[in-house]
């Protein structure tokens, strides 16, 4: 019973998505045999240290991770959830990145934002730097570089527009870097794209540029400083610090003027990871909540045999479901709009990122109602560390607020809908899924929601949003096997 619950790969399998050849049996006998281990270990142990000088005094910032982290983060590269992408087709990647997830969510973070430095540098990147630094990200090895995308700075995120202090020089050695960067996930790796604003553009977001960061200087010495590591409640499998940057050498992406939307670009693509994430973490929840249910008896009769659970964990899939359905929708999608240059994007470009918003909105909520369900049906056993269960709520809660908080998505996603069109674009889209009276009336509400006042949209946006979200997700279902606890 339940079987495609317990693997990724079988549920991948089971909703007729490709899984690149020879991946998923050896990917999954490696986390069964040792991975999962691993990632307990790493979680129970709390944040990892950095290593600051070495016994001479010199500055090496040295992120220390016992090497069966090293061989569990690889796992996934040599598998292809970054070279892949580029080099395949992203569904491929995104597929790796849901198996990563299933086991350890918080391991795929590295993975994404080498991803997004790697999408960044292939469309944005001068020849010779393209040259230069992207096979290293697109390697196939433990050899392999590793990205990261540094937005936030102490005041936030959400506004880079205002936030953004980091300064950008242009010398006759080139573009140096001058700021701190407070919120940097992967804060060892060897490149990061890194949202500055070069000296005397205008304030606001027009005024960012996107630069490419390397870890170390052309002489070999440390190119930025890692002041610290973060306490987090979760998804400890992956270094989030606090960065200084002092003069540090760096190279501009793209053209002058368009760095907001490089920088978009690079957060969708995460965005659409988050997404992933999130479905597959509700997966292992209710994987984990089933295999309990199974083997628990409560008044003499089985926990899973009870109605009551029968009929929650068969609502619990029909989300899974539909929350893969409006994850993997921008994950096809993407394979056709991400090399298109900014900010000349096409309809189909609008659309997905319409439902970028909606997915990463709507999954990462499920993932945390899931998480909360799945200690609930553990009873006191999903309270406690030693079992694992209540990790998946902590790490749930992570994916709510990455790559953007609810608030976020819902604005920016209103922004998208109204202002670019994109209502129209994802009912169009959704009109050989959905019931045309039902596509109407959403239609007709939404048109609705735009002429009222400022203020009243503003204050209504979440319920909107939120039906829209599970309309779309309800839609999209329809093109997806029916999965059934039988």
């Amino acid at each position: 019973m339940l079987e495609f619950l317990s693997s990724p790969s079988a549920f991948l399998r089971a909703m007729d998505v490709g899984i690149p050849d020879g991946v998923a049996e050896p990917f999954e006998a490696y986390w069964q045999r040792e991975g999962l281990a691993t990632s307990a270990a790493l979680d129970r142990a709390g944040t990892p240290w950095v290593r600051q000088f070495d016994r001479f005094g010199g500055r090496i910032d040295e992120l220390l991770f016992p090497p069966a982290y090293w061989t569990m983060l690889h796992t996934s590269y040599r598998a292809g959830a970054v070279w892949r992408a580029l080099e395949e087709s992203m569904p491929a990647a995104y597929a790796i990145g849901y198996l990563t997830c299933y086991y350890d969510v918080g391991l795929y973070c590295p993975h994404t934002v080498s991803l997004g430095t790697a999408a960044a540098v292939a469309k944005y990147a001068a020849p010779e730097v393209r040259e230069r630094f992207l096979p290293a990200l697109l390697r196939r090895n433990d050899a392999v570089w590793q990205g990261a995308t540094w937005m936030t700075e102490a005041r936030g995120g959400s506004d880079l527009g205002a936030t953004v202090e980091t300064l950008a020089q242009q010398t006759p050695d080139g573009w140096r870097l001058t700021g701190d960067k407070y919120f940097c996930s992967n804060v060892g790796a060897e490149l990061a794209v890194v949202a500055a604003r070069p000296e005397g553009a205008p304030p606001g977001v027009r005024g960012l540029a996107l630069f490419l960061t390397p870890r170390l200087r052309s002489d070999g010495t440390l190119n930025y400083h890692v002041r610290r590591l973060k306490d987090k409640i979760a998804t400890r499998s992956v270094p989030t610090g606090e960065v200084e940057l002092d003069r540090s050498e760096a190279y501009f992406l793209g053209e002058p003027g368009h760095g907001i939307y490089h920088i978009l670009e690079v957060l969708n693509l995460s965005r659409v990871s988050n997404s992933v994430g999130a479905v597959a973490l509700m997966q292992r929840a209710l994987a984990d909540a089933c295999s309990f249910a199974t083997g628990r008896e409560i008044f003499g009769t089985k926990l899973i045999d009870q109605p009551l659970m029968r009929h929650q964990i068969t609502q619990k899939i029909a989300d899974l479901r539909a929350a893969f359905a409006l994850a993997w929708e921008p994950v096809r999608i993407a394979e056709e709009v991400w090399r298109e240059p900014a900010p000349r994007y096409s309809e189909r470009f609008q659309c997905f990122r319409v439902l970028v918003h909606l997915a990463k909105y709507w999954t990462a909520e499920l993932a945390v109602q899931a998480a909360k369900w799945a200690m609930e049906v553990n009873g006191g056993m999903g309270t406690l560390a030693e079992f694992g269960v209540e990790r998946h709520l902590r790490e749930a809660m992570i994916l709510n607020i990455w790559e953007g908080p609810p608030h976020r998505q819902i604005i920016d996603g209103f922004e998208a809908l109204e202002r670019k069109g994109g209502y129209r674009l994802l009912l169009d889209h959704l009109t050989p899924y959905a019931d045309a009276a039902l596509l109407e009336a959403h239609r007709r509400r939404l048109e609705a929601h735009f002429a009222l006042p400022a203020d009243q949209q503003a204050a209504q946006m979440e319920d909107i949003f939120s039906a829209l979200a599970q309309f779309t997700a309800a839609a999209l279902a329809s093109k997806y096997p029916a999965l059934s606890m039988a």
